[in-house]
């Protein structure tokens, strides 16, 4: 998989917070304010957006790694805009700087790693696991 991705790509997602979301409802704290997890995924996605036009239709990207650090909580009603920079690749796997914001301030920031793979042969592997 001799894919060759250029450092500097970036990827954008956003989200408004709302009860759905918080770390109440996902069960990740006791508080009405966007749950990490849920910023996770947002972080995620935005990777995603930055190798939307890069990869040829038979590979995927998938999450293997994210470290990131929650700064600050957001009340339900405002909007979260994450972003994703590719910093570096090695091989298949792709290195992601990953940073949050809401209206008021910076609320996370990370590190966030990809694997290029084939996606009919992951979802072979996958799916042997439950025997189709």
């Amino acid at each position: 998989m001799p894919l060759s991705l250029p450092p500097g790509i970036t990827g954008a997602a956003s989200i408004r917070v709302t009860e759905a979301n918080t770390a109440q409802a996902l069960g990740s704290g006791s508080v009405p304010v966007y749950a990490t997890p849920a910023l996770v995924a947002l972080l995620e996605q935005a990777a995603v957006d930055a190798l939307a036009a890069h990869l040829p239709a038979e590979l995927i990207s998938v999450g293997v790694r994210i470290d990131v650090q929650h700064l600050a909580a957001t009340p339900v009603g405002l909007e979260v805009r994450a972003q994703a920079t590719l910093r570096a690749q090695e091989g298949r796997a792709l290195f992601f700087d990953v940073a949050a914001y809401d209206a008021v301030e910076q609320i996370a920031r990370g590190v966030h790693e990809r694997v290029m793979v084939d996606q009919q042969r992951f979802l072979a592997r996958t799916n042997s696991k439950i025997g189709l």
